[in-house]
């Protein structure tokens, strides 16, 4: 069974709609698993010390699983089955921790035209890319479909 990451970002619903019927084609010739992944972002120290640190974390994890759901409606729409997390950290960093973390053999961007930042800094499939490379892990690195 292949094992998919699609990582998430709610402003960017284009990028969404296309990586789920990419999804959604691969589904139709192989048996997949699919996980949604939102990455929410780490908040400055000014923010984080008006609010204890558990408090902070479920308000986290709760804005990132209703931001998964226009995603996850997708899938349900076309019968797809789909495990959702939401993780807190950088956001290029934390989805190629994720996809050797959940054993992922793909991770599917939808297709972006990047922006004046994904021409200086790279896409954020390019710099999952970079970290996948960089982690030094066994040799096995998920394929990463998408801009």
């Amino acid at each position: 069974m292949t094992r998919i990451l699609v990582p998430i970002d709610p402003a960017e619903p284009a990028r969404t709609r296309s990586a789920i019927e990419e999804v959604v084609r691969m589904r139709r010739n192989d048996r997949v698993s699919i996980r949604l992944l939102r990455v929410v972002p780490k908040v400055s120290g000014h923010v984080a010390m008006l609010f204890g640190k558990q408090e902070l974390l479920e308000l986290q994890l709760d804005a990132g699983a209703e931001e998964l759901e226009y995603a996850r409606s997708l899938l349900d729409l076309a019968g797809v089955p789909c495990t959702c997390t939401v993780l807190v950290g950088r956001t290029a960093e934390t989805i190629a921790t994720a996809a050797r973390d959940y054993g992922c053999d793909r991770i599917v961007f939808g297709r972006d035209e990047p922006g004046l930042a994904g021409k200086i800094f790279g896409s954020l499939a390019q710099q999952v890319r970079h970290h996948l490379g960089a982690s030094g892990n066994d040799g096995r690195m998920p394929q990463v479909i998408g801009s």
